[in-house]
């Protein structure tokens, strides 16, 4: 995957996408595999914003109950079993636990029943062939058991439990780059840090962008027969560029997760509050994942930022809801921000309505302007099935005959493997270069099937097979690889999104000093730039109090 503007600049595109977010990469992917002529640019990094914002789960829709939606429960299972499909490496079932208090709402009797129904609208959720994907029945359990398995819930009028499975995502940030380098792969051209200045028109007709490249600060002019808008809470800015053509303005809540030590080992856990919210606790690759919160959020997106008052009264909330957690600020390394279209928000109370429906949006019927869409999407289990709506209606507009959409049964980059733990099991016997069993997981974990792309560079230097300062598992190969093959163009790129180097809190200073200095000989660096780099890293992990 190499960045090459004056190639872009050079061609006219059937398709022109605005934003590498998890609904920007799977639509680049999906057109590209269809025949279409791809392009996809981003002012930032790939998934650098929403898309790096989540519990790491791809939800089966459980709680679509509430409201009896048994369609989008049904899909939800179904784009369920498609991820661990294309992507066995990044995507696991994992079990997750409820308690249950009295015999309503929350009763034991109801949350029965609903797991029987999920299981029965998720009929099929075990037809593919790895025996590592299977997903169990739901079931309750008494209240002994629950207690024995998550110590700490509140005994008052507690029945007992409700277990059921979902899937979570080893790392997001490397799936959603994972769609991008398949996009590649079948022919899209991708470029990072690409800004959209304004749209280039022919009467009511867009024909383009005018774009800015962020890195050298050039401008250039990027044609196509259809320009696909997916840049998530970004999307008003982008149609403010429309001379005002646009009037609908989409509301914004402020989401936050933290990343904290670990409280649960095997089981996510879903903990209600007393105001009726639930929080879930997931362990997460020896740490556990804390969400959500949510706020409304009225500025700007580029203003956005995560505060040390956000995460205390986080902090507040989840020691409430769950006593036993005991969480001190000291106990969070880490936390991940974003945001995510709003329904609307109670002024007296601050609870959030977040938007449930995803949105596709033809600006010829509501603005009167051809050659534009629009994609508001509100699920990352459901990133693959937005795409393929959006292409359906991109190639209705193009005039083009529909090609069938082949991503459910297609692997991304990294996933062909039939069976996970036979794969994963063979890997660690064959001990290439000698590593250790801990770094081969996590370079199967990471890679998949793609993993001995990263280490041929040891053949070359063989300093890039040791692992990283402060780290067990991530080699300095992977830190070349991304320069060279993931279009890694900033210090902040490898740490947070080509490797996981800083998934879980700052790695300290010799680790980026370190990566710095391999990035540096890699795209010529200098000293001052090295500083730059790494001061920008550091900021990331720090909060500002308002």
């Amino acid at each position: 995957m190499k960045r090459n503007l004056n190639n872009l600049a050079e061609t006219t595109y059937d398709l022109l996408i605005i934003g590498g977010g998890i609904n920007g990469a799977c639509a680049a992917w999906d057109a590209a595999l269809r025949g279409l002529s791809v392009v996809l640019i981003d002012k930032g990094d790939f998934g650098a914003a929403t898309s790096a914002n989540s519990l790491k789960i791809i939800h089966g829709g459980l709680r679509y109950l509430q409201n009896a939606d048994f369609r989008r429960m049904r899909q939800s299972i179904r784009e369920r079993r498609i991820f661990m499909r294309m992507a066995p490496h990044l995507v696991h079932p994992f079990p997750c636990l409820m308690p249950t208090y009295g015999h309503f709402m929350h009763g034991k009797e109801l949350l029965s029943l609903a797991l029987m129904i999920n299981d029965l609208v998720g009929f099929d959720r075990n037809c593919l062939e790895d025996p590592q994907k299977y997903i169990p029945r739901g079931r309750v359990v008494s209240k002994k058991e629950c207690l024995r398995l998550i110590p700490g819930f509140d005994v008052r009028n507690l029945t007992g439990g409700a277990i059921w499975y979902d899937c979570q995502m080893y790392n997001s940030e490397r799936l959603t780059l994972s769609f991008l380098l398949s996009a590649d792969k079948a022919g899209a051209s991708v470029a990072n840090y690409v800004e959209v200045k304004g749209f280039l028109k022919n009467g009511n007709q867009v024909t383009g962008v005018r774009a800015r490249d962020r890195l050298t600060e050039e401008e250039l002019d990027l044609r196509a027969k259809i320009v696909l808008n997916t840049t998530g809470p970004w999307i008003n800015r982008v149609l403010s560029l429309l001379d005002g053509r646009h009037k609908d303005k989409m509301p914004l809540s402020k989401a936050i997760n933290l990343v904290t030590c670990p409280i649960v080992e095997e089981y996510a856990v879903g903990m209600p509050s007393k105001d009726s919210r639930l929080f879930f606790i997931t362990p997460w690759r020896n740490h556990s994942l804390i969400g959500t919160s949510y706020l409304p959020y009225h500025g700007a997106p580029d203003d956005f930022k995560v505060t040390e008052e956000d995460i205390l009264c986080f902090i507040d909330q989840i020691n409430e809801a769950y006593p036993a957690a005991a969480l001190k600020r000291e106990d969070v390394s880490f936390f991940h921000g974003g945001l995510l279209p709003m329904a609307g928000d109670n002024s007296n109370t601050g609870d959030v309505a977040l938007a449930k429906h995803y949105r596709i949006y033809d600006h010829k019927k509501g603005d009167g302007i051809d050659g534009l869409i629009s994609v508001m999407g509100v699920k990352y289990t459901e990133s693959r099935h937005v795409a393929r709506k959006a292409v359906d209606l991109i190639f209705k507009k193009l005039g083009k005959k529909l090609p069938m959409c082949i991503t459910a049964v297609t692997p991304v980059h990294g996933g062909r493997i039939n069976r996970f733990e036979e794969f994963m099991r063979q890997e660690i016997k064959n001990k290439p270069y000698g590593l250790t069993e801990q770094v081969v997981r996590h370079l199967v974990y990471s890679y998949g099937s793609e993993y001995p792309r990263v280490l041929k560079y040891v053949n070359e230097n063989l300093n890039w097979g040791q692992t990283v300062p402060n780290s067990s598992e991530v080699l300095e190969a992977e830190l070349v690889h991304g320069v060279r093959e993931e279009m890694a163009q900033k210090l902040s790129d490898v740490i947070f999104r080509r490797t996981d180097l800083g998934s879980a809190g700052n790695p300290g200073e010799e680790c980026l000093k370190t990566s710095a200095a391999i990035m540096a000989a890699e795209l010529g660096w200098d000293r001052a730039k090295v500083q730059r780099e790494i001061k920008e890293v550091k900021t990331v992990f720090s909060t500002v109090i308002d």
